[in-house]
């Protein structure tokens, strides 16, 4: 008897394709080996008829999940408009209808002095502008950034990110970089745990005012109101208020990304709003453009000393992406989205601290809004004296394997890659939440019970 060959999946067929000709720097597909044929809100259907609940949402690009009507409604306009797709840096309505639109979202302060810097397609693009305004209007070169912070591939971009592990073979990075503890209360870089913001802030003031410090005057301090990559780790209020009070009567420009955080992503349009305060420069990418490329700096007209010609790209102009953008702030305005993203992100965080009593490996959960962290440890080893264990990043990725069988995407990122973040649309429901979460507790029981650690 012949024996039979099974058939190839579609999944498994584009995978293959995708293996054989796209580049080894690629990510996303060797953790979540999937192709989409299909999605819609909080959901993706794969080739092979599987449907996933995405807490990914395009690393928070998709603010209001995939396909949303008033989305697509901007999409089909623009075609039946024949605006031009492509416009460089010239204007159309459509781009002052977008500009008018993001003006009206930022605190009224800030854009009565702002002025807005289109940059190419990505939020890198956008950091790599803001670098290069704020060198030139202070005539400065150091740029002071974070350790955990991440702010880009680019080289320069790298340059002013914690991440090592990028860094190792590339060779010339941007000099005069100088990185500053962040307060991540968990793994304490001041080894006291809550308080250590109190620290940080201390040690940065001293810094700067030491003659002796080996720092020439900066350009600019760079901060993540939430590291993203770095671990969704959230900043204490009291320590953006201070980082802002000591760069103001510094004169220091303080630039804020908030190329994953804005647009109502922490329970405010934009994260900063939380704690009162103003950046003097502020990069957004991702949901601004409603899912299409987009990425813009807003500015404080004091700082525009630049010529023109200063930062250029080719694709400035893109109107789909402006129309995309415009039609998501509006409906992120109208709808009042941020405040169901504080509410959905409170339930949601109380619910995983719940889990958390049951589970042995979860040792943190953090984070704003729908911008959460669940940090998996090793219970079995010994903990700092803050209570703290060690990392597993085995565990971790088991975890979101065993997620993804069961229908979640999501990420993995953090110190040592031990971290699940949650990115989910903005637009999730309760009922929504609740699914993922009885999936994702049925992933961390059979990931632990895997390695031996059904310890409660």
């Amino acid at each position: 008897m012949e024996a039979i060959i099974p058939t190839q999946s579609k999944n498994q067929t584009l995978l293959a394709l995708q293996e054989r000709r796209e580049s080894n720097a690629r990510s996303y597909p060797r953790r979540l080996p999937l192709a989409i044929e299909r999605a819609e809100g909080v959901y993706v259907t794969d080739m092979d008829g599987k449907s996933y609940i995405d807490c990914l949402a395009g690393a928070g690009t998709l603010a209001l999940g995939h396909n949303h009507p008033v989305v697509r409604e901007a999409i089909e306009d623009v075609l039946h408009s024949y605006l031009p797709l492509h416009t460089l840096d010239l204007t159309t309505p459509m781009k002052e209808a977008f500009v008018d639109e993001l003006f009206d979202s930022l605190p009224q302060a800030f854009a009565k002095k702002a002025k807005i810097q289109f940059c190419g397609p990505t939020g890198g693009d956008a950091i790599e502008a803001a670098l290069k305004l704020v060198k030139t209007a202070t005539g400065n070169r150091a740029i002071l950034s974070f350790q955990g912070g991440y702010h880009g591939s680019t080289h320069g971009t790298l340059s002013i990110s914690g991440t090592i592990g990028p860094k190792k073979k590339i060779h010339a990075l941007v000099p005069d970089t100088h990185f500053l503890p962040y307060p991540y209360e968990y793994r304490c870089p001041f080894g006291i745990g809550k308080e250590g913001h109190q620290i940080s802030s201390t040690y940065i003031e001293n810094l700067l005012d030491d003659p002796e410090s080996g720092i020439v005057s900066p350009a600019a301090i760079i901060v993540e109101v939430v590291q993203g990559e770095g671990g969704s780790i959230p900043a204490p209020v009291e320590w953006l208020k201070e980082l802002r009070r000591i760069t103001k009567e510094r004169k220091i420009p303080l630039i804020i990304d908030e190329v994953q955080t804005g647009i109502g992503r922490t329970g405010k349009m934009f994260a900063f709003e939380h704690a009162g305060i103003e950046p003097d420069v502020l990069v957004l990418s991702k949901a601004v453009g409603g899912s299409l490329p987009l990425s813009v700096m807003l500015y404080d007209r004091s700082l525009d000393h630049w010529e023109p010609g200063a930062h250029i790209g080719t694709f400035r102009g893109n109107q789909m992406a402006m129309a995309t953008g415009r039609a998501t702030l509006r409906y992120v305005k109208e709808n009042k989205l941020p405040n169901h993203v504080e509410k959905i992100g409170s339930y949601l965080k109380k619910q995983l601290h719940s889990l958390q009593r049951e589970m042995s490996s979860i040792g943190d959960i953090r984070g704003r809004g729908l911008m959460l962290g669940i940090e998996i440890i090793n219970p079995t080893k010994h903990s700092n004296h803050l209570g703290s264990f060690p990392a597993y990043p085995e565990l971790a990725s088991l975890i979101q394997q065993e997620c993804f069988k069961r229908g979640v995407i999501l990420e993995v990122g953090g110190r040592f890659s031990t971290v699940i973040r949650l990115l989910p649309p903005l637009i999730i429901t309760k009922e929504q939440i609740d699914d993922v979460l009885q999936r994702f507790n049925e992933a961390i029981k059979s990931a632990e019970t895997q390695l031996g650690l059904r310890l409660r």
